[in-house]
C-alpha cells in the first residue's frame, strides 16, 4: 500500500508524527506500506513548521509545494494546482490527510477528482459554526472521505447522523496525544522561564488568534484588559504572531504600563508545551491545545462560544468561557478560589491511536 501523508500548517505536524512512525515500524516488521510524505507549505514561517519536522524526528518531506501566502481562496488555488501536478507524477493507493486545516480540504478534493481513496485523521468533529473556515474544511473533507479515523465516540455519530456507515468509521483515539507522550519527557525550558523568573503554577500561558477575538480592535483590547486584570499580577505568556503584535499595538494598549504581560515569538513545541505544563492555567481560543491541557490536567479556559473537542470540557479541564470580555473575570476568580474541575482523560487518548490507524490500514 502506497500512502501520500499530507501536512501543511503547525497543527499537522503533531499528528503526522506519530503516523510516520507507525508506518516505518511496520514496514521494518514486513508489512506492505510505504509512505510519500508531501508538505503543502501552508505554514511557510521557520518556527510555524520548519521546526517541528526536527523537534518531532520527522523526516526531510518527499515534496514541497510552496502554496503558503494569499487569501484563503488563493492558498487553496495553489494547494491545489500543486498537489495535483504531484499526485499524477506519484500516484497513491491512498492520501491521508489529517486535521482541518486548508491543506486538508484542498488535498482531499484534488484526491478524490484523481480517483484515490482519501482517510481522514480527526474525522468528524464539528463545531457547527459555519463562521470557522476549519468548520468549511471539516465538512468539504468528511463529504468525499472514504475512511475515517476518529479521536472519540461523539466525533463518530456525527459522521453516523450525515449518512456514513459504521464499516467506515473507525475510533483510533487522538495522534496529537500520541506525540504528547512520546516527547513529554523531552519538553524544554525555554530561556524566558530563568529571564521572567517563573515558577510552576504561578503564571499563564495565552495563545489567541482566531478573527473573532483578534482582528476587531476594540473587541481585542476589551479581552486583553479583561485577562490582565483578572490574573492577580502574575505573569501572562503570550507568544504572537507578528501581526496579532501589531494589533495590539494599534489598540492603544501600553505594553510598558503592563509589566505582568510578555509577548514572544512562536515557539518550538517542546518549549511551549513545557509552558503548558507548568502553568496555573492556559487561557486560548485554539481548539488543539485544549486537548493538551486535559492530558496534562491543566486549567483551560477557551475564549469561544463553542467547540469541535466537547470531550475536552465534559471529561476534561476545559471550559467555554465565551468571547464576552466580561465573562474572563468570573473565570478566572473560580481558579484563584480553587475551584476548577479535575478533569480526567477522554477513551483511547493513551498514545496509541496512530499504531491503531496504521493497523486498521493494513486491513483495507
Amino acid at each position: 500500500m502506497k500512502i501520500t501523508l499530507i501536512a501543511g500548517a503547525r497543527p499537522n505536524f503533531m499528528k503526522i508524527a506519530p503516523i510516520i512512525h507507525a508506518i516505518k515500524k511496520a514496514e521494518d516488521n514486513g508489512a506492505n506500506i510505504t509512505y510519500r510524505l508531501v508538505h503543502t507549505g501552508q505554514h511557510y514561517d521557520e518556527k510555524m513548521s520548519d521546526t517541528f519536522f526536527h523537534e518531532l524526528a520527522i523526516p526531510a518531506p518527499d515534496a514541497h509545494l510552496g502554496g503558503g501566502g494569499g487569501t484563503q481562496a488563493e492558498q487553496t488555488a495553489a494547494i491545489m494546482v500543486a498537489f495535483e501536478k504531484e499526485l499524477m507524477n506519484n500516484p497513491a493507493d491512498l492520501v491521508l490527510v489529517v486535521g482541518d486545516v486548508t491543506s486538508t480540504m484542498a488535498c482531499a478534493i484534488v484526491a478524490k477528482k484523481l480517483n484515490t481513496k482519501v482517510a481522514h485523521v480527526e474525522a468528524g468533529i464539528r463545531s457547527f459554526d459555519l463562521t470557522m473556515p476549519e468548520e468549511i474544511n471539516r465538512m468539504v473533507t468528511d463529504s468525499i472521505t472514504d475512511y475515517f479515523f476518529t479521536t472519540s465516540v461523539w466525533a463518530g455519530n456525527n459522521l453516523k447522523h450525515t449518512g456514513i456507515a459504521d464499516d467506515q468509521i473507525f475510533f483510533v483515539g487522538n495522534v496529537m496525544i500520541d506525540t504528547l507522550r512520546k516527547n513529554e519527557a523531552r519538553f524544554v525550558k525555554p530561556s524566558l522561564w530563568e529571564t521572567l523568573n517563573l515558577s510552576q503554577g504561578n503564571y499563564f500561558v495565552m495563545t489567541l488568534h482566531r478573527p473573532g477575538n483578534v482582528d476587531e480592535q476594540a473587541k481585542f483590547k476589551a479581552l486583553l484588559e479583561a485577562i490582565i486584570a483578572g490574573s492577580n499580577g502574575k505573569p501572562l505568556i503570550f507568544p504572537v504572531h507578528p501581526r496579532t503584535k501589531n494589533i495590539i499595538e494599534e489598540s492603544g494598549i501600553n505594553l510598558d504600563d503592563i509589566p505582568n504581560l510578555h509577548l514572544t515569538s512562536p515557539m518550538g513545541y517542546l518549549e511551549f508545551n513545557y509552558l503548558v505544563k507548568h502553568a496555573m492555567a492556559v487561557i486560548t481560543d485554539s481548539g488543539g491545545i485544549t486537548e493538551e491541557t486535559t492530558v496534562m490536567g491543566v486549567p483551560c479556559m477557551t475564549l469561544r462560544d463553542n467547540t469541535e473537542r466537547p470531550e475536552t470540557c465534559d471529561v476534561g479541564t476545559n471550559e467555554l468561557v465565551g468571547t464576552d470580555p466580561a465573562k474572563v473575570g468570573p473565570a478566572l476568580a473560580k481558579l484563584f478560589a480553587g475551584n476548577w474541575k479535575p478533569g480526567a482523560i477522554p477513551e483511547k487518548w493513551d498514545g496509541k491511536a496512530a499504531e491503531r490507524i496504521v493497523d486498521e490500514l493494513l486491513k483495507l
